[in-house]
């Protein structure tokens, strides 16, 4: 299931949001400033963050710089068009101008969740609730750490860096060369299955797929709402 941080410090709109958020089976947390905010990321990872600009403390401008690796949707009354590009071009996913029609909200959630792939800066690579940090290069399901040999990791982190890409099966052994050189076209497709059933045994996605006489790419296919 994912899970979408509110920050926003009208009440009644935030309890709007998680009221129709909860219907769609999203799981949701709360922050009512920026700074609130920002303490419930140092130690908690959201698939989605919806964003509003008009905070105590640390403004949504300040706060938005400081998300890495999520998608933000910034929810707000300013319309000026100059405001957009600049929230856009700062790193925000999307953007939604208050009054919003709820079911624009939810398909604009949706689509950033399909999308499912953000990086953060470099060394964490996310898909769904799928996470790899390429610093300390530990991989987590749902927030649930998953040991992989190295092979399984230098294959994970390539499709993940190239989330929209078949690989082929020469490209990969090509490309994973750098990280593990024991692994050879025979025992490529072993690795590739033992992977997929570990990541699968978490939470019951399969996160690859094989594309049949070309190569292997993460699955976009994984249900909204799911984990």
């Amino acid at each position: 299931m994912y899970t979408i941080l509110i920050v926003d410090d009208d009440v009644y709109i935030g309890d709007m949001l998680e009221e129709i958020l909860a219907g769609e089976g999203y799981k949701t947390a709360r922050a009512y400033s920026g700074t609130e905010a920002l303490m419930y990321l140092s130690s908690s990872r959201p698939d989605l963050v919806l964003l509003d600009l008009m905070l105590p403390g640390l403004s949504g401008e300040e706060l938005l710089p400081l998300i890495k690796g999520i998608p933000v949707i910034v929810v707000s009354a300013r319309a000026e068009t100059s405001d957009k590009v600049d929230l856009l071009l700062g790193g925000a996913s999307d953007y939604v101008t208050k009054p919003f029609d709820t079911a624009e909200l939810l398909a604009r959630i949706a689509v950033q969740l399909r999308k499912g792939v953000s990086s953060d800066s470099g060394s964490v690579l996310a898909f769904h609730s799928l996470r790899l940090n390429t610093d300390s290069r530990e991989v987590t399901v749902s927030g649930a750490p998953v040991r992989l040999t190295q092979t399984e990791y230098a294959i994970l982190k390539l499709l993940m860096r190239n989330p929209s890409q078949v690989i082929t099966k020469s490209l990969m052994l090509e490309r994973i060369s750098e990280d593990t050189p024991d692994c050879t076209e025979n025992s490529l497709k072993v690795h590739i299955s033992n992977l997929r059933r570990k990541l699968k045994s978490v939470d019951g996605n399969d996160y690859i797929e094989a594309v049949w006489g070309i190569g292997f790419k993460l699955n976009e296919e994984i249900v909204t709402g799911e984990s």
